[in-house]
């Protein structure tokens, strides 16, 4: 039922109400049948099932199997050498915990929404006022609204005096909304216009109402934002996507492997207890079980990066996936936008003036003292927004404060209301002599200041201040003024005309001892100027929005805001141009989904929307194939927060809603920051990228390794105990160190990784496999060598596999030959270098360990052919690198 279409009275009797309200007794039986008004939540899983549910996963059912057989093994050689399966858990058990703290987002939003009903409501219950809890009231109580009252439900005005509400929360925007109880209003106007209802969650700023209530619970406006919450499921990063497509085959094809292996092994007559132990261990090391917890030290470092860029990462997937952004779609309010109305420009209506220039002053005066805003005594305002914009104003002109100048006594005042679209006060000069008024007549010194609509303030006008002296109003005047008013609209100010009137004596008395009408006090006024207020664009969101586009990334202003101020702060960031297609949320309710896929393939500015417009924006986007970031701090933002690829809500203007919806707090409210983290995710992606290709090519060459041999006929090159060191030492501190290189210079001069395309794009395939194959090979031929000449094939070759993985490690830094960026410049990684060789030769060179892993101690000739091998990776695939970049 839609009250806001209705009368006074049509809306009593549609909810079968009146104005002494309920009785206590239907009251009752209207919870009975419509609930308590409060947000429900889904029903909750208990805490192990969501445990259990992480576990319902390709790869890490493998890494599960992989720990067992791992443990088999161990416990069947009788080393009790359990390090392998014990670290295996680990990663598995973090990673499930991690994600139940995940999974817990939606329900915190919802906690953070159910505070925002206001606990308490004043209500009239057979024909007597009562306070009540806020969760007791139905559709059809009558209840009372004053300043500072949050709204408890959402109601129909009934009675509404100089009513104004702060909707910022639901709608975004920071002007206070002025309400009417007496009109009717059409079926499907916006709710930014709907000026005979207030909502749920919202603030009375000034005056006071009595309402009807409309709806409760979860039919509020807020109500219907917790069901978008409740509905909506946050989209798998394209990195998780990538990683588990990548893990399935990975490890079907080295289970196949194994298995093969096992069969070739049984078939040339070796033990087959030997073939399994092989073959279980190259399947434990081949699988790169090291990677998930490789993966979250990189986003956990990049992280610990962007907290020092402020910018908090509540989820670690998330700046890997804003790196992949083709979309930005941002709220206007707060976001791109101060949130505080600013007099950007003033005017005689011919020529813009200075602010301090003394033709200003008299204009900024009069609105300062036709004004009721203040400053407290720490500096912070008290007021309207827009008039303490204009109080701002007159003090940056070094003007007095209206409250501090006793020149200016205030006799009365004609406030505003919606019919006039003015405001008028009269006051009494106290001295002339350095006041900057206009010219008044010789002893008057009473005067009369209007401030209010242009057009109904000119239309009161007679005459026309400039330059000390008065014009008589004429038609030509009039349509210059109208003129530049237009063209104030067309750039999104907001205008304002002043206008004064000096009073004799006795019309003085007149107005203000007899309450005269004002529409009489209100004439033969004297132009004096405009104030053009707008909040004004962040002015470093210029500068991002052309990095964003030269990076690929296209900005979206997605607002609650009139379409014609859209366009125009749209148009002076340059995310669209003046004359492009701004689409309403009307629009967007008649659109189908196909439509409004197309509309976004040109329309980059949409206006007066509701929540649920934003997040079917969003998911246009996303069918489109693009991975959206959504920014914004409002309440009604959280929904698309929380349905867009990734979502960051503002720090300091957010609400707590909008933050826990959110991905990524921005605490400083910056837009830079969201390029910041473009450019933190984007390295870190290529940093994740480098971490599989170092491991996958290590990985590759331990099985070339194995398989090669058995089907030359070998004996096994390496042990079990072996393969397992061998991995551990590869997939720890190097990829580690892999994961903080910093983000190449170039990085935001390409366009965003396409989440359709392989991990392996770009020729990474071609190359894991290249280098796979090299690494087998220069193992394959230290074991060789060393059963020819040194008595040693399995400890070479140990030796060797280890240690050339390592060098290879420095490969990954760039596709760059290490020539271009250096071979010291990643501390991080030549420390871990040091360390895991030294580890590696230790295993060797120390009886004890020599024991443990069956190795025999190698000569010093034997040492210079391991060191000449395994640094052999460094002319071939510096080779590779220039080839490929000729």
């Amino acid at each position: 039922m839609k009250l806001h279409t209705l009368s006074v009275q049509d809306a009593l009797n549609a909810l079968q109400s009146k104005k002494e309200g309920l009785s206590e007794k239907e009251a009752g039986l209207r919870i009975t049948r419509y609930g308590y008004n409060e947000l429900s939540g889904k029903k909750t899983r208990s805490l192990l099932s969501r445990f259990a549910d992480q576990f319902n996963d390709f790869m890490i059912l493998i890494l599960l199997g992989a720990a067992f057989i791992s443990f088999l093994t161990s416990l069947f050689e009788g080393n009790a050498d359990f390090t392998e399966p014990l670290i295996i858990l680990l990663i598995v058990v973090v990673n499930a915990i991690l994600g139940v703290v995940q999974e817990a987002k939606a329900e915190h939003s919802l906690a953070l929404l159910q505070k925002l009903s206001a606990p308490e409501a004043l209500v009239v219950r057979d024909g007597k006022r009562k306070t009540l809890p806020a969760r007791e009231l139905v559709p059809g109580d009558i209840i009372l609204l004053s300043a500072g009252s949050k709204v408890p439900a959402d109601a129909r005005l009934l009675l509404a005096d100089g009513l104004t509400v702060d909707e910022s929360s639901l709608t975004g925007e920071s002007e206070p909304v002025k309400k009417n109880a007496a009109c009717k209003l059409a079926e499907e106007t916006p709710i930014g216009d709907l000026c005979n209802m207030v909502s749920a969650g919202s603030v009375i700023l000034t005056g006071h109402a009595t309402a009807l209530v409309a709806q409760t619970g979860m039919q509020t406006q807020v109500g219907k934002i917790a069901d978008l919450i409740q509905q909506d499921t946050a989209p798998e990063t394209p990195l998780k996507k990538h990683l588990a497509h990548t893990g399935k085959i990975l490890g079907i094809t080295v289970l196949a492997i194994c298995l093969f292996i096992f069969i070739l092994g049984t078939i040339q007559g070796r033990p087959v207890f030997t073939m399994f132990m092989t073959a279980v261990s190259l399947g434990v090391a081949a699988i790169p079980e090291g990677l998930p917890a490789i993966v979250t030290i990189v986003l956990s470092l990049g992280v610990q990066r962007m907290a020092k860029k402020k910018a908090i990462i509540r989820h670690l997937p998330a700046v890997e996936t804003l790196g992949s952004a083709t979309y930005i779609c941002s709220d206007k309010t707060g976001t791109l936008t101060q949130n505080r109305m600013t007099v950007t420009e003033i005017s005689d209506g011919r020529n813009v003036l200075s602010i301090t220039s003394p033709e200003a002053k008299p204009i900024l005066l009069c609105a300062s003292l036709c004004n009721n805003a203040y400053f407290e005594a720490d500096g912070n305002g008290n007021g309207e927004p827009t008039e303490l914009a204009l109080l701002t104003a007159a003090k940056e002109a070094s003007l007095a404060s209206p409250i501090s100048d006793t020149r200016y006594k205030r006799l009365a005042e004609y406030p505003f209301d919606s019919g006039r679209k003015c405001m008028s006060t009269i006051h009494l000069l106290s001295g002339r002599s350095s006041s900057p008024l206009p010219v008044m007549p010789q002893d008057t010194y009473a005067f009369l200041v209007c401030k209010g609509a242009p057009e109904l303030v000119l239309s009161r006008c007679t005459a026309f201040y400039e330059n000390g002296s008065l014009t008589p109003f004429n038609a030509p005047l009039h349509r210059t003024l109208t003129d530049y008013c237009n063209r104030c609209a067309e750039r999104a100010l907001r205008v304002l005309a002043v206008a004064f009137r000096p009073l004799t004596d006795s019309a003085c008395k007149r107005l203000t001892e007899h309450g005269t009408d004002a529409s009489l006090a209100e004439r033969e006024l004297i132009f004096l100027g405009f104030l053009g207020l707008m909040d004004p664009p962040r002015p470093e969101v210029r500068e991002c929005v052309r990095i964003c586009r030269e990076a690929g990334i296209t900005p979206v202003m997605i607002t609650g805001d009139h379409a014609l101020t859209a366009r125009a702060i749209a148009a002076d960031l340059g995310i669209c141009s003046r004359k492009d297609r701004v689409v309403t949320g009307s629009e967007l309710s008649s659109m189908t989904e196909a439509e409004l896929v197309d509309c976004l393939e040109t329309c980059r500015v949409f206006a007066r929307v509701a929540p649920e417009h934003k997040v079917s924006i969003v998911r246009a986007l996303q069918a489109r194939g693009e991975v959206v970031a959504m920014t914004g701090d409002g309440i009604n933002d959280a929904p698309a927060l929380k349905a867009a690829d990734i979502g960051c809500a503002m720090g300091r203007s957010g609400t707590d809603v909008a933050k826990e919806a959110a991905d990524m707090v921005l605490l400083d409210d910056n837009f830079s920051t969201i390029v910041a983290a473009v450019k933190e995710g984007r390295g870190i992606y290529a940093n994740i990228r480098r971490c599989v290709h170092f491991l996958l090519s290590c990985n590759i060459g331990e099985i070339i390794t194995i398989l090669f041999a058995l089907l030359f006929g070998m004996p096994s090159p390496l042990l079990a105990v072996q393969l397992l060191w061998v991995n551990l030492i590869t997939d720890s501190l190097p990829a580690a160190a892999l994961g903080v290189e910093p983000p190449e210079k170039d990085i935001m001069k390409h366009p965003p990784y396409h989440t359709g395309k392989s991990l392996f794009a770009g020729g990474l395939g071609y190359k894991i496999a290249f280098e796979g194959a090299m690494i087998g090979a220069i193992a394959l031929m230290a074991f060789v060598i060393g059963n020819r000449y040194f008595h040693a094939g399995s400890t070479m070759t140990f030796a060797v596999l280890s240690l050339s993985q390592l060098v290879h490690s420095f490969h990954m830094r760039s596709d760059h030959p290490l020539s271009e960026i250096g071979f010291f410049t990643n501390p991080k990684l030549l420390l871990s270098f040091l360390i895991c060789a030294f580890l590696q030769i230790s295993v060797i060179t120390f009886p004890f360990a020599a024991e443990i892993f069956s190795v025999t101690p190698l000569s010093g000739s034997a040492w210079c052919v391991v060191a000449v091998l395994s640094l052999l990776p460094l002319p071939i695939v510096e080779m590779q690198k220039r080839a490929h970049k000729a």
